[in-house]
């Protein structure tokens, strides 16, 4: 199915210097887009979970192509990623499964998460990442944590320290694996040895944790929901930084950190994107035609942030210098 595409230009509201491309992309009616991931090839497709429908999205930019894989019988997909392989890889909720898909042959396969015991049953999965190691993490918001070795076929879940609320997830360059609890607010260190998790605690009490995203240097960037403050963790030196969103009561929802180190997030309450420069500690603040956007999980590829406008059905992509 062919896409809408509308394209604008809009202006930063921090500053009138930086000029940024916004083109929209319609999806069809009824897919519920909740999370992208831009293929890193500057003409590659952007993958989308349609977590209403059950589907994997796949679109294509220049054209607005939108060309969907079903994932099978009571699917709802939330989290999707690739692999160095190129394959496409969902967290699965309905199927209480992480699903891989083969784009050339369309090929789906499952894993199940298994029942019973520590981590067992249902789920609630959210998100995933890969590690150096080509391990695959997840979160499930259930409470438990998991980790799944694509070559063998080995699986892991466990449950998380105090409970509920893991969500989001990701890897630092050297590899170690970190994630958000929104319910307890904590973010987790994972030792891949042992399978330990580190509980790190944001200075703001109740801050709501909810996606983790690495820096080139291994900071750890965290998009706090409840506090709406954007927060950093430096590993090296243990040290906690956090800044507060603009607006009267901001949520934080998404983060992604882009191939110059500058931070974007989604805003939940002005339904607003915006960028942060670390080094200048100033939020620019960008804007899609939408006016309730409900903007998920974000992903870009150099000079591109993509975001999934799950209110809005639309896919929307921020081109920069």
């Amino acid at each position: 199915m062919r896409a809408l595409v509308l394209l604008v230009t809009l202006l930063a509201a921090a500053s009138v210097a930086a000029q940024v491309t916004v083109q929209e992309y319609k999806l069809p009616p009824g897919r519920g887009a909740h999370d992208v991931w831009a293929d890193p090839n500057p003409d590659g497709p952007v993958w989308i979970s349609f977590q209403r429908s059950g589907h994997l999205g796949r679109l294509d930019p220049k054209t607005g192509q939108v060309d969907e894989i079903p994932l099978g019988s009571g699917s709802s997909p939330h989290g999707v990623i690739m692999s160095d392989d190129g394959t496409v890889w969902l967290t699965d909720g309905g199927q209480n499964a992480i699903v891989r898909v083969d784009p050339k042959t369309r090929d789906v396969k499952k894993w199940p998460l298994p029942d019973g015991g520590s981590g067992g049953g249902y789920a609630n999965l959210n998100t995933a990442i890969f590690d150096k190691a080509g391990i695959h993490w997840f979160t499930g918001q259930s409470g438990v944590i998991g980790r799944l070795d694509p070559k063998t076929g080995d699986m892991k879940v466990w449950d998380a320290p105090r409970g509920r609320g893991p969500y989001g997830i990701h890897a630092t360059p050297d590899g170690t694996v970190y994630f958000a609890s929104l319910a307890s607010s904590y973010v987790g260190r994972i030792d891949a040895k042992t399978d330990q998790v580190t509980v790190l605690e944001p200075p703001t009490p109740r801050q709501g944790a909810r996606r983790v995203w690495s820096d080139s240097k291994g900071n750890v960037w965290v998009a706090e929901w409840n506090s709406g403050q954007l927060s950093r963790y430096d590993p090296r030196a243990n040290q906690w930084k956090a800044w507060k969103a603009p607006g009267e009561r901001p949520q934080v929802y998404a983060v992604y950190v882009d191939e110059t180190d500058k931070v974007w997030i989604s805003e939940w309450s002005s339904q607003t994107m915006m960028r942060f420069d670390p080094a200048t500690e100033k939020f620019e603040t960008f804007k899609s035609s939408s006016d309730s956007a409900g903007v998920r999980q974000i992903h870009g590829r150099k000079g591109e942030v993509w975001t999934p406008e799950s209110a809005a059905g639309k896919i929307v992509v921020y081109r920069y210098r």
